[in-house]
C-alpha cells in the first residue's frame, strides 16, 4: 500500500496535477475514483468524511487528508526537493504563477471544457464569454513561454505542472488545437512531456468517464 491515496475523477485537471507530480517524484498512489458526475462531492456525507470544501482532488498522506492543489504541490516539492524553484526569486515566481493559474487559466479552462464537452444544453453566450477569457490567458502564457524553456526559466517547476494540466487533455475536449493556435504553448507542453516519467492524464487517472455532449457550435468549435 502506498503512503498516498488520491481521490479524483479522470477528467479533473487538478487531480492530474497531483498525480503527475507524484509520478515525476517517483512515487505511487492508491487511486480512489470519485463519482463526480453523480454529484457525490455535493453530499453532506462526502463533505463530512472526505473534504468539507466539496472539492476534488483530495490527497491522503499517511492518513492525513490534504486539499487544494497549489499548497499540496508546494508541500511535495519541499518533501522531494524537486520542482520547487531554487532561491527566493524563483520560489516567488513559482508562487506567482500558481496563484495566477488557479485564478485565471485553470479556473476558466476547467469551466469552459466542462460546459463545452460534459454538460448538456450549455448556453452559447456563456461558452463564448469563457472562451474569450481562456483566449486571453493563453495569450499571456504563450508570451511567457516563448522565450524560455519553462515558466520560470530553464528548469521545470510545479508552476509548469499546474499550468499544463487542463491543456494536456485531448483537443476534442478542450476545443483547442494548440499547435495551430498557440505554437509556443504546444512546444512548451512538448518540453514538459519530455520530463522523465511524464504520462498523459487518462493514463494516470483511470476509471469510468463522464458522458460527453459534443457540440459543433461556433463558440465551442475547435480551432
Amino acid at each position: 500500500m502506498s503512503r498516498y491515496r488520491l481521490h479524483y475523477f479522470p477528467e479533473s485537471g487538478n487531480s492530474y496535477k497531483l498525480a503527475l507530480m507524484l509520478t515525476l517524484c517517483g512515487e505511487t498512489f492508491d487511486p480512489v475514483w470519485t463519482d463526480f458526475g453523480a454529484r457525490v462531492t455535493w453530499t453532506p456525507e462526502w463533505r463530512r468524511t472526505v473534504n468539507a470544501m466539496g472539492e476534488i482532488p483530495v490527497l491522503e498522506d499517511d492518513g492525513k487528508s490534504l486539499t487544494q492543489t497549489g499548497p499540496i504541490l508546494l508541500r511535495l516539492a519541499d518533501r522531494y526537493g524537486r520542482l520547487g524553484g531554487e532561491g527566493e526569486a524563483e520560489r516567488f515566481e513559482v508562487l506567482r504563477w500558481l496563484f495566477w493559474d488557479n485564478q485565471k487559466l485553470s479556473a476558466h479552462m476547467a469551466t469552459y471544457r466542462f460546459m463545452r464537452t460534459f454538460s448538456r444544453g450549455a448556453d452559447p453566450a456563456v461558452l463564448a464569454y469563457l472562451r474569450s477569457r481562456v483566449d486571453d490567458f493563453l495569450g499571456i502564457l504563450a508570451e511567457q513561454v516563448a522565450g524560455r524553456a519553462f515558466v520560470i526559466g530553464d528548469r521545470a517547476s510545479v508552476a509548469d505542472l499546474s499550468l499544463c494540466a487542463y491543456l494536456s487533455f485531448p483537443a476534442d475536449e478542450t476545443g483547442y488545437d494548440l499547435a495551430a493556435s498557440h505554437p509556443a504553448i504546444r512546444a512548451w507542453l512538448d518540453r514538459i512531456a519530455a520530463l522523465p516519467g511524464w504520462r498523459v492524464p487518462y493514463d494516470l487517472l483511470p476509471g469510468r468517464r463522464l458522458p460527453r455532449f459534443d457540440r459543433p457550435d461556433g463558440a465551442a468549435a475547435e480551432r
